[in-house]
């Protein structure tokens, strides 16, 4: 892997961990919480048909 993927890596795990136990404590109902994993889900996947289709 070259530099900029490495990091890239290193700033995408550091923001998960200053947000997940912010999302983690607000979605304490598990009804709630997985429609919240859906909408993230959905919008990821949307990120990444896109770019792909621009690098295409």
């Amino acid at each position: 892997m070259e530099i900029d993927q490495i990091m890239s890596v290193i700033f995408l795990i550091a923001v998960l961990a200053l947000i997940l136990p912010g999302f983690l404590s607000t979605n304490s109902n598990l009804k709630k919480f997985m429609s919240n994993l859906s909408i993230w889900t959905f919008i990821v996947i949307v990120i990444v048909v896109i770019i792909y289709l621009i690098d295409k």
